[in-house]
């Protein structure tokens, strides 16, 4: 059964959907399969793989209007790496959910049928902690925070932290936290060096020993509607994933020896 990971942060900016992206093609490039749930109404995901945003064939329909997951599914042109795109039409789910039968467990519901299909599902979620960011926590294993590297990033990290417990209190107790991943990083600017201290001070192992630079590459990329490391696998943003990657590999297989 494959692994779902949640990319989360209520913050808007900080990187969540540049790294569902480019961590996904980084596993999908050793062969990994991945699945990528794009669980955002803004659909930066579904554009970033340059995939076509259908009103009648996407996340919401499948949560809202009981399409099958593994009908919608489509490839993302990368191999080895699929996606269930979003649509516009996401941001009425919000609304829409609280009507129907087990509202919270609706996308851990959808995604079990395909689940053994894939070592890995990740999904992109919205920055808010409304009912879609609660579906995608309640399916998931485990969370990933890109946390950008500015002042007020430890601002809302605590009310992320406190959601997390309540969803693994009482609606998910295997949820885990799968680490805190810098991102946007300034090496020439001395707040960031102190922002990072100052959450490695706090969160400790948490906290990924990659960084993620603030590159333009990475944002170039996303217009041509490729993952970095198809746009420009040398640059400085590609590297990164690549090393955040690996070190993935390494804390799923410590958490597995854990389990066991």
């Amino acid at each position: 059964m494959g692994k779902v990971i949640s990319i989360v942060n209520q913050k808007g900016g900080v990187g969540k959907t540049i790294t569902s992206i480019n961590l996904a093609t980084a596993l999908a490039a050793i062969e990994k399969k991945v699945l990528v749930i794009d669980a955002d109404p803004q659909g930066n995901t579904t554009t970033g793989l340059a995939i076509e945003k259908e009103e009648s064939s996407s996340l919401y329909t499948v949560l809202i209007n009981d399409d099958v997951a593994e009908d919608v599914i489509v490839n993302s042109g990368i191999k080895f790496l699929d996606i269930l795109a979003s649509h516009i039409d996401l941001a009425a789910a919000e609304m829409e959910l609280v009507n129907l039968a087990n509202f919270r467990y609706r996308l851990k519901e959808k995604i079990k049928f395909v689940k053994d299909k894939y070592d890995y599902i990740i999904i992109d979620c919205p920055p808010s902690l409304g009912l879609l960011t609660i579906n995608a926590l309640t399916a998931s294993d485990s969370v990933i925070i890109p946390l950008q590297c500015e002042f007020f990033a430890l601002e809302g990290l605590k009310h992320l932290m406190e959601t997390i417990k309540m969803i693994k209190t009482n609606l998910n107790k295997d949820l885990e936290i799968g680490g805190v991943v810098l991102t946007m990083y300034d090496k020439r600017n001395n707040l960031t060096e102190q922002v990072e201290e100052d959450v490695r001070s706090c969160l400790g192992d948490l906290v990924y020993s990659t960084i993620i630079p603030r590159n333009v590459r990475i944002s170039e990329a996303s217009s041509y509607g490729k993952p970095a490391l198809v746009y420009d696998m040398h640059c400085a943003g590609s590297k990164a994933y690549l090393e955040m990657a690996r070190e993935f590999l390494e804390r799923e297989q410590i958490t597995t020896r854990e389990k066991l």
